[in-house]
């Protein structure tokens, strides 16, 4: 070979090295949300986003042992406030100046935390809140961008409010992409956020769930729901739309067009597929679902209405056992991580549909191999209120219809409901006893796809970190507004 052949081999080995990384490196958010009984040690999380490659975070809410673990990265971060904090900092500019000064100020120096957003509220216009937020919003998203304008950050760090994709719709009249717009009771308030948002130049955030299409409508074409069904594309015009993503997305920037905004930034804040808790909730279908997502965005094909690359935010990182199940029991499982860190399949960040594993959360502690279950020689009218108020107590969406553990007899279910119930409140003796139901057993009895687990050790445990109370309080605080809102 020639010296000039030899050149170019190297130029082009260099080139397609370049490229490999620019696409390994294309950016793709997560979620990570903390409703767990026990939280895997966030600088062991952190660690396991960086092996990874992931480089933009949505956060919930500001958590000081998260930010910590963050400080130092170069990860992205999205911090958001919680709604139930909406009506004050709407009120009150002084106490949105207190959370930005202890929230982020206080994080943004050079080798701090990369912080980018701030989210005000989340999904604050839901149909189910019943205008529970509309008032407050876009007052205290003002505040809170005054707040970081007077502290210097305002071109930094910029003010965003996740949206629900119900907040925009198609009439039924004329179900496509083309014909959407803001709903009417919502479009003057809508507006002036989005005024405010491109004024600002930050991004309006939307959620979006294909799963969801389906949960609700039994008679959703399930191919739709994902990127490689092409059965019954819909057609619009000139645009045929072969997933409800892209015709839900769509449906969003033309409302924005009809709305004087064609060129708003958009970005996809919530978007995933659940792994249990239904019967289209599954390993399979969540891989299906999040392979051809990720190619999807990352190609840069765009929509029909709006090309270029997708910016997402995965939801989410890592299962969440004490979130609420009044949406749906798959609420706990929307993870790509189980609650030990451990990934649930493959997946290529890159979008090339390689079956490229995961790294997972590195030196997890267990506690010891111990379950807790029915005593076969057990009898007695209890049981089934012993699974009752284990699983009131826990988590066993797992049993639910067409999940993974759904094919027990009675007595698995039994077992299974005592042993989430001990491994919660972390393998305490007497927390095996159901009214002498049960017994503690070293052998594994999990079936098939339906795991038994072993919780993370006492040391991770938000019971004693002083987390409990906080994460009662937000469960109570949840089913109160829930109640509130029927």
């Amino acid at each position: 070979m020639s010296k000039v052949g030899e050149c170019n081999c190297v130029v082009m080995a260099l080139l397609l090295v370049f490229l490999t990384v620019v696409v390994s490196g294309s950016s793709i958010g997560l979620n990570w949300g903390t409703m767990t009984t026990h939280q895997l040690p966030p600088e062991k999380v952190v660690q396991m986003l960086t092996d990874n490659g992931f480089d933009r975070l949505k956060l919930f809410e500001a958590d000081e042992r998260i930010l910590g673990a963050l400080t130092g990265t170069d990860i992205e971060v999205m911090l958001a406030i919680p709604n139930y904090m909406l009506k004050e900092m709407s009120e009150d500019p002084d106490y949105a100046a207190s959370w930005v000064d202890a929230n982020v100020t206080s994080y943004c120096y050079n080798g701090g935390v990369n912080i980018k957003y701030v989210a005000v509220g989340n999904e604050p216009f839901l149909k189910a809140y019943n205008g529970t937020y509309l008032q407050s919003t876009l007052p205290a998203l003002r505040n809170v961008q005054q707040a970081l304008d007077h502290a210097g950050l305002g071109s930094q760090v910029k003010c965003t409010v996740p949206f629900n994709a119900d907040i925009y719709y198609s009439p039924d009249s004329n179900p496509v992409p083309s014909a959407g717009d803001f709903r009417p009771e919502l479009r003057d308030p809508a507006i002036e956020i989005i005024q405010f948002l491109y004024t600002n130049n930050a991004p309006f955030v939307v959620n979006i769930y294909p799963f969801l299409s389906l949960y609700n409508n039994a008679y959703f074409p399930v191919d739709y729901a994902f990127f490689d069904g092409t059965n019954k594309p819909l057609k619009d015009g000139g645009s045929l739309y072969t997933n409800v993503f892209d015709a839900n997305l769509d449906t969003l920037i033309w409302a924005l067009d009809k709305s004087g905004y064609p060129d708003m930034k958009v970005l996809v804040g919530e978007v995933g597929w659940p792994t249990d808790g239904d019967k289209n909730a599954n390993i399979q279908n969540a891989k299906r679902f999040n392979q051809g997502l990720l190619q999807h965005a990352l190609s840069g094909n765009g929509t029909p209405a709006r090309k270029g690359k997708i910016d997402i935010y995965l939801f989410s990182l890592i299962d969440e056992n004490a979130k609420s199940i009044a949406p749906g029991s798959f609420e706990r499982h929307w993870g790509l991580f189980e609650y030990d860190g451990k990934p649930k399949y493959e997946l290529d960040l890159a979008g090339r549909q390689e079956n490229t594993g995961l790294t997972p959360v590195e030196g997890v502690e267990y506690m010891n191999k111990r379950w807790c279950v029915l005593d076969p020689d057990a009898i007695g009218p209890d049981i089934p209120d012993s699974i009752d108020y284990a699983c009131s107590l826990s988590d066993c969406t797992a049993l639910g219809y067409g999940s993974s553990c759904n094919n027990l007899s009675v007595q698995g279910n039994a077992s299974y409901a005592f042993n989430m119930y001990y491994q919660v409140y972390n393998q305490r003796s007497w927390d095996c006893d159901f009214s002498g139901l049960a017994m503690i057993t070293e052998e594994d009895p999990s079936v098939g796809d339906c795991q038994f687990p072993v919780m993370i050790a006492h040391g991770t445990s938000v019971m004693l970190h002083g987390g409990i109370l906080c994460l009662l309080h937000k469960i109570v605080r949840g089913f109160i507004l829930f109640m509130f809102l029927l």
